[in-house]
């Protein structure tokens, strides 16, 4: 009671984590002289490039042009090096007087305090990641893009509309504050409905259990091919991120494409399914599911596919069905997943022994995760984009939201069962059982060795959640036969790539079955670069897995009725 009483006031993060992390930090530090020699010198260079650099750009000059000469030729007899450059500061007011001296201030002393938080003799990794990662998230608070008198765009704005900005701004913040209150979505989200804005593609949800609906899609072609799609979301989230509006719906591509698409929607859990674990969402989802589409489609294969947390799942599902021989699929999808969690990134800053212990006794009072304690987690990980460009934007600057359909269903958010949500902590990221063979599925341990059919994988460039590098590593734990997409954009938005946008890219290159490994950096030297979405790519790579295309079949388990129309009663569940 008293953890799950710090762990409420702390938002889950462990004080005494930190605290080791800091102490171990500056104990390190003090005895490394030579460190310190090096951090002094550094902020030194600094002080005098942002002397002679920026300060120069206060003198009048003669005219802009000869200005601009003087100052760069004062730069380079003087500087050590150029000024350090950010997005956060490439709008044109951010070069000007005195901005220009505030803002290269502030990203010297982010650039001194990375460097002192990094190559210390005998700090501990982990205590470095963390102590350079809550730096940087102290320093991001006093950024002078934060404040209205230190951000020349905020003060252009407040003299263009004479302060009304900040009148805004204000009832900005009272309606998020008051939809806070209620529990309501951000402002916008409102005209993503599910059911008729979003998760709209037509279907009847054919199976439902403790754990998930299972939906069919209706077909929209006169023949498809023979082989179903299985597709297993992420119950960290609503499934729906792959049915969004028509033209974002990855799901509405493949049935229009020839293809009979089932889909998993989980339930929302509550206290009542605090008990369930991972193997309850393995038997009681993805096998049973399974079953059903063996049932209304005998002897026929499936492409099963997962996303995120579910392609997890589905590689354990994968490895449990090559160990007995199950060989109902042909082939499988994994989207954004990772089978190997030594590296899973920043994520692992909120992952540890004493950071679980105190999510564990904040999940024994309520029988679950609230997705608001999460979604802290992913906040900070992504605080420019996620946080403080808002707050300017939002408040500071006085503009709308401008919400599109996965903002909104970013909003849509759920909780997770403290049973699994311990296993899949403690088994997964901390002790890494997946990728070493000590996983067990119906008491005997599993190998992703044992997956020999054909994959298809997909890693998202800056991914926060599944970072690329990561979700590439099943490369070396498994012999399969292995095309591996590597996309731009992030978790949700590298995924959620719809053709038609000319921005996006990804490279392609396919491993053959038991071949030699290719270390990551190598193949992005070797894999070839594509314009635009993926899907293409995925969609015939199924093709070509795939027999002719048959008559649809029928919408239902035989013998079963059929119990709701698509998106069916738990997705609407918050």
């Amino acid at each position: 009671m008293a953890l799950a009483a710090l762990a409420g006031l702390t938002r889950s993060l462990s004080p005494g984590e930190a605290l080791l992390a800091w102490l171990d930090w500056a104990w390190h530090l003090g005895l490394a002289p030579g460190k310190r020699l090096e951090l002094l010198t550094l902020a030194l260079q600094q002080w005098r490039q942002l002397a002679f650099d920026n300060l120069a750009l206060a003198a009048p000059a003669a005219d802009a042009a000869s200005g601009d000469a003087a100052s760069r030729d004062a730069g380079a007899a003087t500087a050590p090096g150029e000024p350090l450059q950010d997005r956060r500061f490439a709008a044109p007011e951010w070069q000007q007087f005195p901005f220009n001296v505030w803002q290269q201030a502030f990203l010297m002393q982010q650039r001194w305090w990375a460097e002192a938080t990094r190559a210390i003799p005998g700090l501990d990794p982990q205590h470095e990641r963390e102590v350079a990662f809550s730096a940087r998230q102290w320093l991001d608070m006093f950024s002078p893009g934060n404040h209205p008198l230190t951000n020349p765009q905020v003060i252009r704005r407040s003299l263009e509309t004479l302060g009304l900005n900040f009148v805004r701004g204000a009832q900005n913040v009272q309606s998020d504050l008051q939809r806070l209150l209620t529990g309501d979505g951000p402002a916008g989200a409102e005209r993503y409905r599910v059911g008729h804005e979003v998760a709209i593609t037509p279907g009847k949800v054919i199976l439902r259990n403790r754990v998930m609906e299972l939906i069919q899609y209706t077909p929209t072609t006169a023949a498809v091919h023979p082989e179903p799609i299985l597709i297993v979301p992420a119950w960290i989230m609503k499934y729906y991120i792959l049915d969004l509006s028509p033209g974002n719906s990855l799901i509405r591509y493949l049935v229009d494409h020839g293809h009979t698409v089932f889909c998993i929607s989980w339930k929302n859990p509550a206290a009542a399914e605090r008990d369930l674990g991972m193997a309850d969402y393995l038997e009681q989802g993805f096998f049973a599911a399974l079953a059903a589409v063996n049932a209304i489609l005998p002897k026929r294969k499936v492409h099963a596919t997962g996303y995120c947390l579910g392609g997890t799942l589905l590689a354990i599902a994968l490895a449990a069905m090559g160990r007995d021989g199950d060989d109902r699929l042909a082939s499988a999808t994994l989207l954004a997943a990772q089978t190997d969690f030594a590296e899973p990134g920043e994520l692992a800053l909120f992952i540890s022994e004493s950071q679980i212990a105190m999510l564990e006794a904040r999940m024994a009072q309520t029988g679950y995760l609230r997705a608001d304690q999460m979604a802290g987690a992913f906040q900070m990980l992504r605080s420019n984009d996620l946080l403080w460009s808002r707050l300017i934007n939002h408040y500071l600057m006085g503009e709308a939201d401008n919400i599109n359909d996965l903002m909104a269903w970013n909003a849509d958010a759920t909780r997770m069962p403290a049973r699994m949500h311990s296993e899949y902590l403690r088994q997964l990221f901390l002790r890494n059982d997946l990728s070493h063979a000590r996983f067990e599925v119906a008491g005997h341990p599993v190998t992703l060795a044992d997956i020999r059919l054909p994959l298809f994988m997909v890693g998202t460039l800056t991914d926060h959640v599944a970072p690329w590098r990561s979700v590439y590593k099943l490369h070396y734990l498994s012999p399969a036969e292995i095309t591996f997409a590597l996309t731009s954009g992030g978790h949700n938005a590298g995924i959620v790539n719809p053709p038609g946008n000319s921005k996006r890219h990804y490279q392609l290159r396919t491993r053959r079955a038991g071949g030699s490994y290719l270390a990551p950096d190598a193949w992005v030297a070797a894999a070839t670069e594509v314009q635009g979405s993926w899907w293409p790519a995925w969609q015939q790579w199924l093709a070509a897995r795939s027999g002719a295309p048959v008559k649809p079949p029928r919408n239902g388990i035989p013998g079963s009725p059929l119990l709701a129309d698509a998106p069916g009663r738990y997705v609407l569940a918050r």
